[in-house]
């Protein structure tokens, strides 16, 4: 039984989109409106075009919505470096990936040839190197666990590492085994829609509806780019993709406190969402996509959820006990805004996928035969 006063105990929820105390908290909300604004305007656009017109309106506002993101994401993590929300240390080799990560994507759509690769990803193995390992030396100090006020002794470490290998495990086996067959590599053409994806979720994270005491937040879907791109490109694509956002969401977040919670929260838990696309080819539902998409998506949140809790368990046991509650109850309702957080992204995508349109070209990139009569243009199909 949970205590009447738990929820007294616990901070109120930010509702960001109309605070305007703190130049934070003014971008955050003039980017929430923003965002929605320029989301309504393309779909009105896009419904009032046909044909060529349409085609070219969604490349132009493709390229607008990367530029946006990426300005987006890069104007949020300096705020967040002038605020103090952020040390040097995590601050500059952050700043570099996302520098990086634009240039390549922009050398990638440019030139697809061999040396155009190899370049990308030296650049971006060099660039992700140095972040890890700045990670690692910001962690491996101990400030985490001083400013959370947790006692080392605290951390189960043992429940940590064994949760955490079980789970790694078992999504390396799901992203391949729900992937088998498909024998797409990891072209350019996937790399750039990972780059704009991610950056898409990365400036969206920011967009915060409500914001929990002990971290953890609601945002407006900004899962569900990840989410896409793992229905286009498979599960494989989608986990790797979601390890990188479980990376960059790690920078924003003081709450680690062990390097077997970081991977919980983090790599591991958001890695899980990208096997949203589960369902994507599933022939029974092929005439439902935005079935193939909600089950994936919820199945997916749902294993997010899981390793949240496990984190919460073992590594947050004594801010349960300050509340009265033991470690199981006060993680699995404490992390139950995931599935707030879900809803949103569900919601939002299936309003997506009643477009016709962005279905076939989904199913395109995953791979999936169009079927078209001969005396049928591609346009018409």
């Amino acid at each position: 039984m949970f205590p009447n006063s738990l929820l007294a105990q616990w901070d109120a929820p930010v509702w960001y989109p109309t605070r305007f105390d703190s130049p934070m908290n003014i971008m955050r909300g003039v980017a929430f409106w923003l965002t929605i604004a320029l989301a309504i305007g393309v779909v009105v656009a896009a419904l009032c075009v046909k044909g060529d017109a349409r085609k070219k309106l969604l490349k132009i506002a493709l390229m607008c919505a990367i530029f946006y993101a990426v300005a987006l994401g890069i104007a949020f993590l300096v705020m967040t470096f002038l605020d103090d929300g952020i040390d040097a240390l995590l601050f500059v080799p952050l700043l570099i990936v996302l520098v990086c990560s634009a240039g390549c994507l922009a050398l990638l759509l440019l030139r697809r040839d061999l040396i155009a690769k190899i370049s990308a990803g030296v650049v971006m193995g060099a660039a992700a190197i140095g972040l890890i390992v700045c990670l690692a030396v910001r962690y491996a100090s101990g400030v985490s666990l001083d400013l959370n006020e947790i006692p080392q002794e605290d951390v189960q470490e043992v429940g940590l590492y064994i949760s955490a290998a079980v789970l790694v495990v078992g999504l390396i086996a799901a992203a391949f085994l729900l992937d088998f067959g498909n024998k797409q590599d990891l072209g350019s053409k996937s790399l750039a829609y990972a780059a704009v994806m991610l950056a898409m979720s990365f400036a969206l994270s920011y967009i915060r509806l409500v914001k929990l005491p002990q971290g953890g937040s609601v945002t407006v879907a900004s899962l569900l780019p990840l989410m896409i791109y793992s229905y286009m490109f498979g599960t494989r694509k989608g986990v790797m993709a979601g390890a990188v956002y479980g990376i960059l969401q790690a920078i924003q977040d003081l709450y680690i406190l062990h390097p077997a919670q970081f991977l919980l929260d983090y790599p591991v838990a958001f890695a899980y969402i990208g096997l949203a696309g589960m369902f994507a080819k599933t022939k029974a539902l092929k005439k439902v996509p935005q079935l193939q998409f909600a089950l994936g998506a919820i199945v997916a949140c749902t294993l997010r959820y899981v390793s949240h809790v496990l984190s919460g368990v073992f590594a947050f046991s004594t801010i349960a006990a300050s509340y009265g509650m033991g470690a199981w109850p006060y993680s699995l309702l404490y992390n139950s805004f995931v599935f707030a957080d879900c809803a949103i992204a569900v919601a939002v995508g299936i309003f997506v996928f009643c477009s016709p349109s962005f279905v076939k070209l989904a199913r395109r990139f995953h791979g999936e035969k169009k079927t078209t009569s001969p005396d049928q243009s591609p346009e018409q199909a």
